[in-house]
């Protein structure tokens, strides 16, 4: 689940190219009322749905076919030192995953508890 800090923070259009995914977005914005709610949504080729990211929210995504190709606009250039994430299975969200988690980095399963 990543995100980029302020004053990089940048807001992202997202589609399914190819195949099929399960995609996430969590609400990290202290002042909101969804502080801390997540959200899923099925992006595929086949339905062409596409995911407005807001800024201050993070997101991620689970492959639920091989062959998957993303597509990505975002509103600021990647900024790497302004780069930061949580995990996917942070007790402060409780995101439920379609799949289990098959592959994932080892930089994603090393990120602190939120809270």
């Amino acid at each position: 689940m990543h995100f980029q800090k302020a004053p990089h923070g940048e807001s992202k259009l997202v589609r399914c190219l190819r195949g099929c995914v399960w995609d996430v977005i969590i609400d990290l914005r202290e002042t909101s009322p969804t502080y801390l709610h997540w959200q899923g949504f099925e992006l595929a080729s086949s339905n062409r749905h596409q995911l407005y990211v807001p800024e201050g929210f993070a997101h991620g995504f689970q492959t639920l076919c091989d062959d998957v190709e993303m597509g990505y606009l975002i509103s600021t250039p990647y900024a790497a030192e302004f780069s930061s994430g949580v995990r996917h299975d942070d007790p402060a969200f409780g995101i439920v995953w379609p799949l289990p988690i098959a592959a994932i980095s080892s930089r994603d399963l090393g990120w602190p508890d939120y809270l």
